[in-house]
Protein backbone atom coordinates (compact mmCIF):
# COMPACT_ATOMS: atom_id res chain seq x y z
CA UNK A 1 0.00 0.00 0.00
CA UNK A 2 1.36 3.35 -0.98
CA UNK A 3 1.88 5.78 1.76
CA UNK A 4 -0.88 8.37 1.38
CA UNK A 5 -0.42 9.87 5.10
CA UNK A 6 2.66 11.85 4.83
CA UNK A 7 4.62 10.24 7.35
CA UNK A 8 5.67 7.31 5.25
CA UNK A 9 3.42 4.43 7.26
CA UNK A 10 1.79 3.53 4.45
CA UNK A 11 -1.12 3.81 6.50
CA UNK A 12 -4.44 5.13 5.59
CA UNK A 13 -5.00 9.07 6.74
CA UNK A 14 -7.47 7.80 9.32
CA UNK A 15 -5.28 4.68 10.42
CA UNK A 16 -2.65 7.39 10.32
CA UNK A 17 -4.63 9.88 12.63
CA UNK A 18 -5.30 7.36 15.55
CA UNK A 19 -1.89 6.19 15.26
CA UNK A 20 -0.50 9.45 16.19
CA UNK A 21 -3.42 10.11 18.83
CA UNK A 22 -2.83 6.79 20.29
CA UNK A 23 1.35 7.90 20.51
CA UNK A 24 0.28 11.23 21.66
CA UNK A 25 -2.27 9.69 24.46
CA UNK A 26 1.18 7.68 25.26
CA UNK A 27 3.33 10.40 25.80
CA UNK A 28 0.78 12.32 27.70
CA UNK A 29 0.60 9.65 30.16
CA UNK A 30 4.42 8.77 30.40
CA UNK A 31 4.71 12.34 31.03
CA UNK A 32 2.00 13.19 33.35
CA UNK A 33 4.79 9.88 35.51
CA UNK A 34 2.21 6.87 34.42
CA UNK A 35 4.89 4.82 32.97
CA UNK A 36 2.08 1.31 33.07
CA UNK A 37 1.13 2.50 29.55
CA UNK A 38 -1.96 -0.21 30.10
CA UNK A 39 -2.95 -0.38 26.30
CA UNK A 40 -7.35 -0.35 27.57
CA UNK A 41 -6.34 2.74 29.00
CA UNK A 42 -4.87 4.52 26.01
CA UNK A 43 -7.47 3.55 23.96
CA UNK A 44 -10.07 5.29 26.38
CA UNK A 45 -8.11 8.36 26.48
CA UNK A 46 -7.49 8.16 22.58
CA UNK A 47 -10.76 7.92 21.94
CA UNK A 48 -10.28 4.66 19.89
CA UNK A 49 -11.28 1.00 20.39
CA UNK A 50 -9.03 -1.72 21.76
CA UNK A 51 -8.59 -3.58 18.64
CA UNK A 52 -7.68 -0.34 17.28
CA UNK A 53 -4.57 0.07 19.67
CA UNK A 54 -4.11 -3.70 19.44
CA UNK A 55 -3.59 -3.48 15.50
CA UNK A 56 -0.97 -0.49 15.65
CA UNK A 57 0.66 -2.02 18.99
CA UNK A 58 0.08 -5.51 19.87
CA UNK A 59 1.62 -5.09 23.09
CA UNK A 60 3.30 -3.14 25.39
CA UNK A 61 6.86 -3.47 24.68
CA UNK A 62 5.83 -2.52 20.80
CA UNK A 63 4.27 0.77 21.97
CA UNK A 64 7.49 1.92 24.09
CA UNK A 65 9.68 1.05 21.10
CA UNK A 66 7.57 3.21 19.38
CA UNK A 67 7.87 6.07 22.00
CA UNK A 68 11.68 5.44 21.98
CA UNK A 69 12.10 6.67 18.33
CA UNK A 70 13.08 9.79 18.90
CA UNK A 71 15.43 8.90 21.82
CA UNK A 72 17.19 6.35 19.43
CA UNK A 73 17.90 9.00 17.08
CA UNK A 74 19.47 11.20 19.46
CA UNK A 75 21.66 8.50 20.06
CA UNK A 76 22.49 7.82 16.77
CA UNK A 77 23.56 11.19 16.06
CA UNK A 78 25.61 11.55 19.33
CA UNK A 79 27.43 7.91 18.66
CA UNK A 80 28.30 9.76 14.97
CA UNK A 81 29.55 12.49 16.45
CA UNK A 82 31.67 10.32 18.65
CA UNK A 83 33.16 8.11 16.26
CA UNK A 84 34.69 11.30 14.83
CA UNK A 85 35.92 12.81 17.87
CA UNK A 86 39.51 13.09 17.74
CA UNK A 87 40.21 11.46 20.98
CA UNK A 88 37.95 8.24 20.28
CA UNK A 89 38.59 7.40 24.17
CA UNK A 90 36.96 10.47 24.99
CA UNK A 91 34.28 10.04 22.54
CA UNK A 92 33.79 6.93 23.80
CA UNK A 93 33.67 8.04 27.45
CA UNK A 94 31.16 10.92 26.45
CA UNK A 95 29.21 8.45 24.37
CA UNK A 96 28.61 6.19 27.14
CA UNK A 97 27.66 9.01 29.63
CA UNK A 98 24.90 10.35 27.22
CA UNK A 99 23.46 6.75 27.05
CA UNK A 100 23.77 5.93 30.58
CA UNK A 101 21.84 9.64 31.17
CA UNK A 102 19.17 8.80 28.74
CA UNK A 103 18.59 5.54 30.19
CA UNK A 104 18.51 6.59 33.17
CA UNK A 105 16.36 9.15 32.36
CA UNK A 106 13.66 7.00 30.53
CA UNK A 107 13.38 3.52 32.34
CA UNK A 108 11.28 2.27 28.95
CA UNK A 109 14.02 3.01 26.78
CA UNK A 110 16.79 1.07 28.29
CA UNK A 111 14.27 -1.74 28.32
CA UNK A 112 14.37 -1.09 24.74
CA UNK A 113 17.87 -0.92 24.09
CA UNK A 114 18.87 -3.98 26.33
CA UNK A 115 16.01 -5.86 24.55
CA UNK A 116 17.15 -8.41 22.42
CA UNK A 117 14.06 -8.70 20.39
CA UNK A 118 12.18 -6.27 19.14
CA UNK A 119 8.92 -5.52 17.97
CA UNK A 120 9.43 -3.46 15.24
CA UNK A 121 11.93 -3.50 12.54
CA UNK A 122 12.62 0.22 12.82
CA UNK A 123 13.95 -0.47 16.21
CA UNK A 124 16.20 -3.14 15.13
CA UNK A 125 17.32 -0.70 11.83
CA UNK A 126 17.95 1.82 14.66
CA UNK A 127 20.09 -0.17 17.24
CA UNK A 128 21.80 -1.40 13.72
CA UNK A 129 22.70 2.31 12.90
CA UNK A 130 23.94 2.91 16.62
CA UNK A 131 26.26 -0.63 16.60
CA UNK A 132 27.63 0.54 13.17
CA UNK A 133 29.02 3.85 14.70
CA UNK A 134 29.84 2.98 17.82
CA UNK A 135 32.11 0.05 15.99
CA UNK A 136 33.61 2.56 13.83
CA UNK A 137 34.08 4.28 17.76
CA UNK A 138 35.60 1.11 18.78
CA UNK A 139 37.91 0.27 15.80
CA UNK A 140 39.39 3.61 16.31
CA UNK A 141 39.95 3.16 19.96
CA UNK A 142 41.32 -0.04 19.27
CA UNK A 143 44.06 1.20 16.78
CA UNK A 144 45.07 3.64 19.35
CA UNK A 145 45.54 1.24 21.90
CA UNK A 146 42.89 2.79 24.64
CA UNK A 147 40.63 -0.28 24.36
CA UNK A 148 40.82 -4.17 24.17
CA UNK A 149 40.04 -6.31 21.09
CA UNK A 150 37.34 -8.47 21.03
CA UNK A 151 34.93 -6.32 22.84
CA UNK A 152 31.84 -5.53 20.01
CA UNK A 153 29.30 -2.73 19.68
CA UNK A 154 26.66 -4.90 20.85
CA UNK A 155 28.46 -5.70 24.37
CA UNK A 156 29.24 -2.18 24.89
CA UNK A 157 25.60 -1.58 24.82
CA UNK A 158 24.75 -4.87 27.05
CA UNK A 159 27.67 -3.87 29.32
CA UNK A 160 26.08 -0.01 29.37
CA UNK A 161 22.32 -1.29 30.38
CA UNK A 162 24.27 -3.35 33.40
CA UNK A 163 25.45 -0.02 34.37
CA UNK A 164 22.17 1.28 34.27
CA UNK A 165 21.02 -0.98 36.20
CA UNK A 166 23.38 -0.74 38.77
CA UNK A 167 22.94 3.33 38.89
CA UNK A 168 19.56 2.77 39.63
CA UNK A 169 19.21 0.22 42.05
CA UNK A 170 22.10 2.37 44.13
CA UNK A 171 19.58 5.94 43.90
CA UNK A 172 22.67 7.22 41.55
CA UNK A 173 25.11 7.76 44.29
CA UNK A 174 27.62 5.90 42.30
CA UNK A 175 27.05 6.61 38.86
CA UNK A 176 31.00 8.07 37.94
CA UNK A 177 32.61 5.03 39.81
CA UNK A 178 30.39 2.53 37.69
CA UNK A 179 30.91 4.44 34.45
CA UNK A 180 34.86 4.78 35.62
CA UNK A 181 34.96 0.86 36.16
CA UNK A 182 33.26 0.09 32.80
CA UNK A 183 35.78 2.18 30.83
CA UNK A 184 38.57 0.83 32.67
CA UNK A 185 37.51 -2.61 31.85
CA UNK A 186 36.99 -1.85 28.63
CA UNK A 187 41.25 -0.99 28.38
CA UNK A 188 43.91 -3.30 27.21
CA UNK A 189 44.66 -5.62 30.28
CA UNK A 190 48.02 -5.13 31.67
Amino acid sequence: MAARSGQGTGLRPDAARNRARILQVARERVAGGDNSLQLNVIARLAGVGVGTVYRHFPDRHALVEALSVERFRELVEQARAASSAEDALEGLRGLLRFTLDLALDDPDFATVLSSAGDARAQTSGMKAELDEAVAVLLDRARLSGAIRGGVEADDVRRLLCGVEHAVRSGEGERRELYLGVLLEGLRPPR
